[in-house]
């Protein structure tokens, strides 16, 4: 982003916090976001980089009640993910349930984001289910349950809102294509979800049982009450 240097955006990455504060604002108040004391605890994990210099944590699960705001923190956190720490050509895969159209509500509060954001609107073009950012080579990219289509991707964060939703077969195998991919050191899946109806989604149970150890890497889940 020509509106960034790069001792800036070097700043931000020890800090996501205050990029999030300084650069997104919120479309319902056109201020910045007043982030809950769970989200910065669960930000505070997220982007912890081992001594290889790999994310320690390519599993993420947020879970709250409803109403709690979910959406719009799957939404702060992809694209912090994306602009911050997705390196050359970062691509941001969002996905919708089997409930959903394509594009889904985190899409959409991301392009709101944009929009309401003037360091960011300044440099996005801004399509139906696509969001570019020339100077960074970013794409931000909405897909409905088309695990075909999203098979071969080389996405830096791979969002999946209300994981309980994902009940079919194609949800099983979308959530199994966008796993973080091992060539890139600094890659995610993040799931945002309240708990749903026991055994309506496997994908949402095996993902949290036993405090998400099967899960295929490392993970945060963090259940957090609103505040």
């Amino acid at each position: 982003m020509t509106t960034f240097s790069q001792q800036t955006l070097t700043r931000w990455r020890h800090n996501p916090i205050s990029f999030i504060q300084q650069c997104l604002r919120d479309p319902e108040t056109g201020k910045p976001f007043k982030l809950l004391d769970a989200e910065r605890r669960f930000l505070a994990h997220a982007f912890q980089l081992g001594s290889d210099g790999r994310l320690l944590y390519p599993e993420q699960v947020y879970s709250c009640p409803k109403k709690s705001g979910k959406t719009t923190f799957a939404a702060i956190h992809a694209l912090t993910t994306t602009l911050l720490f997705g390196g050359r050509y970062p691509e941001a895969t969002i996905c919708a349930n089997d409930y959903d159209q394509a594009r889904g509500r985190v899409f959409e509060m991301i392009k709101r984001i944009v929009e309401c954001s003037p360091l960011l609107n300044a440099d996005a073009n801004i399509t139906q289910a696509r969001i570019e950012f020339p100077d960074l080579k970013a794409t931000i990219q909405a897909v409905g349950a088309d695990y075909a289509g999203a098979a071969g991707g080389n996405q830096c964060i791979a969002v999946f809102d209300e994981l309980w939703a994902y009940s079919t077969e194609r949800s099983h195998r979308l959530w199994d294509e966008l796993v973080p991919p091992p060539t890139l050191k600094i890659a995610c899946r993040l799931s945002v979800t309240y708990a749903g109806f026991a055994g309506e989604s496997t994908v949402l149970e095996a993902s949290t049982s036993a405090g998400c150890s099967s899960l295929s890497s490392p993970a945060i889940c963090m259940p957090a009450m609103a505040s």
